[in-house]
């Protein structure tokens, strides 16, 4: 298909306005929604780079598709920005679990579509963390260690993370700065959150998913081919007991 040189234009001042930002206001983006030819250059371009154009509330986003996509934040910015200096994947992958148990938290299972609760309080949520890592130890060793490679997380070394972070003074409402706690892991997790508008704080310690999360959710943290099954695999344990507990027909 041919576009006229005006057209181009258009569709590559509004992509690089997204590409540079990440995210393009309704205003700024109205025209990716209201000229076909424009959005189909604009999602062309993205393609190029393994990133997705999409829309979400008031926002046009930018989704890096692939690890190897420009876009996409890379492990070691992770750990500079948000972990300590002395970091290791294990803290990133704890990290990672936190975000799915927090997105999780939010839908009544790993296949849902809809959220079915509004805000989600900060000490329910690392309730919720030690609950997927007391799940993580009912699976039997060997099999941990098949799992481990099947899908590249460490889940051993990531127990044991959360393990040995101090939880003694969870209840205290400051932690000191050389305090590596739960609570101030689930902060650092927040602040991630926050940072990259997937959550909002709508009171004291009480989170909310955005609209850029619900549509991330819809469109690939439920696809299979996605998430590698890692939802699957972390909320096996509760699917089963869910099942166990339903009424057999007569």
């Amino acid at each position: 298909m041919r576009y006229d040189n005006e057209t181009v234009l258009k569709a590559f001042r509004l992509y690089a306005e997204l590409a540079q930002r990440g995210v393009v206001e309704r205003e700024e983006g109205q025209l990716y929604l209201a000229d076909d030819e424009v959005r189909g250059l604009v999602d062309q371009f993205a393609r190029e780079v393994d990133c997705l154009a999409m829309t979400a509330g008031d926002q046009l986003l930018l989704i890096p598709l692939v690890r190897l996509s420009p876009f996409h934040v890379s492990n070691e910015y992770l750990k500079k920005t948000y972990l300590h200096t002395k970091a290791v994947n294990a803290d990133l992958y704890l990290l990672y679990v936190a975000v799915i148990v927090f997105v999780g938290a939010f839908y009544d299972s790993y296949q849902s579509v809809e959220p079915t609760r509004d805000f989600l309080p900060m000490d329910e949520w690392l309730g919720l963390v030690q609950e997927r890592i007391e799940g993580l130890k009912e699976h039997d060793p060997e099999q941990l260690r098949t799992y481990e490679k099947e899908f590249s997380y460490n889940w051993s070394a990531i127990m044991e993370k959360w393990d040995a972070m101090d939880d003694i003074k969870e209840t205290a409402k400051k932690q000191s700065g050389n305090t590596i706690s739960r609570l101030s892991f689930m902060h650092t997790v927040r602040r991630f959150l926050l940072d990259q508008q997937l959550a909002d704080e709508i009171g004291e310690g009480e989170l909310v998913l955005t609209e850029r999360a619900k549509i991330v959710v819809q469109r690939y943290f439920m696809e299979l081919q996605h998430n590698r099954g890692i939802l699957q695999f972390l909320y096996q344990f509760e699917e089963d007991r869910k099942n166990a507990e339903k009424p057999k027909e007569e």
